[in-house]
């Protein structure tokens, strides 16, 4: 099992005790930030970059890389239910 280097968010889920609150933030995708425009750019297509996990895992971590943020949410798109259907 992998260890958390920081556990402050699911504690604050958890509703226990934390020495400060966690900050979680929802993007749209993180379109600003060139690191993203890059992965994207190398995928070739939206579709392609939803569906591949490792660039999928690479977006999602970026803004974790930029600023000093406690969580993250996965990167997808809601339109990709329609066609991966």
């Amino acid at each position: 099992m992998t260890t958390l280097k920081n556990d402050t968010f699911i504690k604050a889920l958890l509703k226990q005790p934390t020495e400060y609150t966690p900050i979680w933030m929802m993007r749209q995708a993180g379109r600003y930030l060139p690191e993203y425009r890059k992965v994207r750019e190398e995928a070739g297509s939206f579709m392609a970059l939803c569906t591949n996990p490792e660039l999928a895992c690479e977006v999602t971590l970026q803004p974790l890389r930029r600023f000093d943020f406690d969580a993250a949410i996965l990167f997808s798109d809601i339109l990709t239910i329609p066609v991966l259907i």
